[in-house]
């Protein structure tokens, strides 16, 4: 689910939050500045997951992004409940900007192309997502100056590196150009996104909090990278369990229901089905002009005997 987390200025290699500021006024004590000096490591280790790298080369599947999009959905959707509820608490009431930075109503969008009307019924909360909502409403309701941190964590890197993964994911899964399926990456509110960083961190720097809170504040930004490393390596095992064709958008993938080896698309798509298979046997007849004719009149028993092989 990388959302970007922030990258360097204009550079397509950096994707997650990663702060290369270019102000000459800020002091090496301003939270902007401490944090990231501090999340240094855990950006370099996020950002070479398999999964990122999968994803920067274009080797992101439909199927695993829209997973990808579900995680971002309760991530999000936890985060802005929490700072909703936290809007007039001075420890973060400065960096509350609804109008601007709120994803929630535009993953709606992208969850509603995907999974259509009734999508609240067709996904669920993994395990790893599930871990960094409990942290979020756990820091919200207990440590809100810590919002701080995931709101960074999340939003800065939003508008940097996630407008670079924007049009990877278009491109690669042939979206629309009217941008159906992205609207997670899109900030109608937001004219120009490097000055509104500017403006974000100058109000992150204007925070009135002790050292000892800054402190705290960019421990909780590793936190959050975890948290985020966590649900990458969890969306690339399920990756990895998919079949080509099912993250392709094809064949569903195997509910592992009954003998996979009885279905002779996964046979041969897997290397299992031996020369004299009845599968192939029927392949090669359907390229024979003389027996088009016959297949045709026969195409809905057909149809009915492939379904019942892929339940």
């Amino acid at each position: 689910m990388p959302s970007a987390m922030e990258g360097s200025e204009g550079g397509e290699g950096e994707i997650l939050p990663y702060e290369e500021t270019e102000d000459d006024n800020v002091s090496p004590t301003d939270l902007s500045e401490l944090l990231k000096e501090g999340t240094k490591e855990s950006h370099d280790r996020a950002e070479n997951t398999q999964f990122v790298k999968d994803f920067l080369r274009g080797r992101i599947k439909k199927e695993l992004f829209k997973l990808a999009t579900v995680a971002l959905y309760f991530t999000y959707s936890a985060l802005e409940e929490e700072m909703d509820c936290n809007k007039d608490n001075p420890v973060f009431a400065p960096l509350y900007f609804p109008l601007e930075l709120h994803r929630r109503e535009a993953l709606l969008k992208d969850l509603k192309y995907f999974y259509g009307e009734d999508w609240k019924e067709k996904i669920q909360c993994s395990e790893a997502t599930q871990h960094y909502v409990d942290r979020i409403h756990h820091v919200g309701q207990h440590e809100p100056e810590l919002l701080v941190a995931h709101a960074y964590t999340r939003y800065m890197g939003d508008l940097s590196g996630g407008q670079v993964l924007k049009k990877v994911a278009q491109r690669a899964l042939k979206l629309p150009a009217t941008d159906e399926g992205i609207q997670f990456y899109m900030f109608d509110n937001i004219s120009n996104a490097q000055q509104f960083k500017q403006l974000y961190r100058a109000r992150m720097n204007a925070l009135d909090l002790d050292k000892n809170t800054k402190e705290r504040i960019v421990e909780e930004a590793n936190r959050a990278f975890r948290f985020n490393m966590q649900v990458f390596d969890e969306l690339d095992k399920i990756g990895r369990s998919l079949t080509e064709e099912a993250q392709d958008g094809g064949f569903p993938v195997h509910d592992g229901k009954g003998d996979i080896r009885k279905c002779p698309y996964y046979a041969d798509k897997l290397g299992k089905a031996g020369p004299g298979c009845p599968y192939h046997a029927a392949v090669a007849l359907a390229k024979q002009p003389l027996v088009r004719l016959i297949l045709a009149a026969c195409v809905a028993v057909a149809a009915g005997a492939a379904a019942w092989y892929i339940m």
